[in-house]
């Protein structure tokens, strides 16, 4: 594994999910297209809680304490739990930043990190570090292919009511 590669991967997704959110008004970041899915704003505030009460932290646990039990988290309940959607929007991305600033710092000033170090997940598999660091990036793009499907949702709004089809996507 490499761990500059990754932690690079994660500063480049600062660039992606801002470029993916830029001119976005808060009530277009609150738009969901269906009942189901998210909206903008929802993923970013559930990027932000990600960033603060999973990923970094179990991370953390499984490279200095891995005996210690992770804490416990609701990724999908918190979308309503914790009401994101009506969340200020300009507010949540700075946070988002902030906190990715920290992680990647913090990811930084790791020194000879054992990224075979393993503890036994809340499900029961055995994780390794590299496994929670991988899974990280890929959480990651996981929302930036999410973001981006919301910006063409964003964007067929905006055209209605002309057709788009010709764009490739019949």
């Amino acid at each position: 594994m490499d761990a500059e590669a990754l932690t690079r991967e994660l500063e480049l997704s600062v660039g992606m999910v801002t470029a993916l959110l830029e001119g976005v008004s808060a009530k277009e970041a609150r738009f969901k297209p269906t009942p189901e899915t998210w909206s903008m704003l929802e993923v970013l505030c559930h990027l932000y809680d990600e960033e603060r009460e999973d990923f970094r932290q179990r991370l953390d646990i499984l490279l200095h304490r891995p005996t210690e039990p992770w804490p416990s988290i609701r990724p999908a309940e918190w979308v309503t739990e914790r009401n994101y959607n009506s969340r200020d929007f300009d507010e949540m991305r700075q946070k988002w930043l902030d906190e990715r600033q920290k992680s990647l710092e913090w990811l930084k000033s790791l020194k000879n990190p054992d990224w075979e170090q393993s503890a036994t997940a809340p499900w029961g598999a055995t994780m390794k570090a590299a496994d929670m660091f991988a899974s990280w990036v890929a959480h990651d793009g996981l929302h930036i292919r999410q973001l981006v499907e919301l910006r063409r949702a964003r964007t067929e709004n905006l055209t209605s009511p002309y057709f788009i089809g010709y764009a490739g996507d019949w």
